[in-house]
């Protein structure tokens, strides 16, 4: 068996866990749309790809998709932020008024402008945050995302996180997920009823 091959294999079993993980997770953790609880609740005090203040009040105002995953992602990521870019397309001037963002779980590599390059060379519609290790701690615990660093070869390491999109109101409540390479036909129906409710 080749090197190749085996790295193929563990990347294989880091998204494998990666999907149960978030699968386990909402079926135990995440409320349904309209019901109580504290899910998103919290203070945080981040940035976006050119320094400027977000909060928890940056998700209010307008229909938006949330999610969290970090620049070195060797496939969720990068895929999922692809698939949003689509689902912007495909909403045409439907979609002008709902806004998107992409939360690091790895501040450390992570800086602004990094994250910035990064969401940037796929579209435009998405917002990079990022912020230091203890405020992307409160965002991921506020949204009760599950992330954990898994140390690889010769000090680099991965991050298992939560794969879905999340959906928010224009109150900057939870309303939904879109999951991960789920049907771009499907996912642009959920995003055009999010926005009726705008």
């Amino acid at each position: 068996m080749t090197l190749r091959t085996i790295r193929i294999g563990l990347w294989a079993a880091v998204v494998a866990l990666a999907l149960i993980a978030t699968a386990a997770y909402f079926l135990v953790k995440v409320p349904g749309p309209g019901q109580p609880g504290t899910f998103g609740a919290g203070s945080y005090s981040l940035v976006d790809g050119n320094g400027g203040p977000v909060t928890e009040a940056t998700f209010k105002g307008a229909p938006s998709m949330l999610f969290f995953g970090y620049t070195h992602c060797p496939d969720v990521c990068p895929t999922t932020l692809s698939d949003m870019a689509v689902w912007f397309q495909e909403l045409g001037d439907e979609g002008k008024p709902l806004k998107a963002y992409f939360v690091t779980v790895d501040p450390e590599r992570d800086t602004p402008a990094v994250i910035k390059d990064y969401v940037s060379s796929v579209t435009d519609r998405v917002t990079g945050i990022t912020g230091t290790p203890e405020e992307i701690a409160k965002i991921i615990s506020a949204w009760r995302i599950y992330a954990k660093k898994v140390p690889g070869e010769d000090g680099e390491y991965t991050m298992d996180h939560t794969a879905s999109v999340f959906l928010l109101n224009s109150k900057g409540e939870f309303e939904g997920t879109i999951a991960y390479q789920e049907a771009s036909s499907v996912a642009v129906e959920k995003l055009r009823k999010l926005l009726a409710k705008a």
